[in-house]
C-alpha cells in the first residue's frame, strides 16, 4: 500500500501542474478569496452594518500578505491577486465606511427615506383620491 502511495506521489510531483495543483501556493489562496467574494458581495449592502475596524484591520493584512506573496520563493502571484483584491475591496468598504459614519452620508439617507415616506404618502393619498372619485362616478360608494 506505501509503494503504491509513494508511487503516485512521484507521479504527481512529476508533472508540473499537477504539482501545483496539490500544493498550499494553490490551496491557500484558493481557499482565500472568500474573504474578497464577500467584501465585493458586501459593496452592495447597507453602510450602516460596516464595521471601521474589521475593515482596517483587512486593509493591513492584505497589505502584508501582498508583501509576503512576493517575498517567498518561488513568489505566489495567486496569492498576491487574492490581497490585491481584497485590499480594493476592502479599501471601497473603508470609504463607504467614512463616507457613511464620519462624512454625513447618514443624515443624508435620513432625509432620502423622509422624503421617500412623504412622497409614498402623497401618492397613497392621490390614489385614494382617484378611487373615490371613480367610484362616485360609477355610482357605487
Amino acid at each position: 500500500m506505501f509503494t503504491a502511495l509513494a508511487n503516485l506521489n512521484a507521479r504527481i510531483r512529476s508533472n508540473k501542474v499537477l504539482d501545483y495543483f496539490c500544493s498550499t501556493h494553490f490551496w491557500g489562496p484558493a481557499s482565500n478569496f472568500g474573504i474578497p467574494l464577500a467584501a465585493i458581495a458586501d459593496i452592495k449592502k447597507d453602510p450602516e452594518i460596516i464595521s471601521g475596524q474589521m475593515t482596517g484591520a483587512l486593509v493591513i493584512y492584505s497589505a502584508v500578505f501582498m508583501r509576503y506573496s512576493m517575498a517567498v520563493t518561488p513568489q505566489n502571484y495567486l496569492l498576491f491577486a487574492c490581497h490585491f483584491v481584497n485590499e480594493c475591496s476592502q479599501l471601497t468598504q473603508g470609504y463607504r465606511y467614512l463616507q457613511y459614519h464620519k462624512w454625513g452620508g447618514r443624515e443624508i439617507a435620513q432625509k432620502a427615506k423622509e422624503a421617500a415616506g412623504e412622497a409614498a404618502g402623497k401618492a397613497e393619498d392621490s390614489v385614494t383620491k382617484a378611487v373615490s372619485n371613480i367610484k362616485s362616478s360609477a355610482g357605487t360608494n
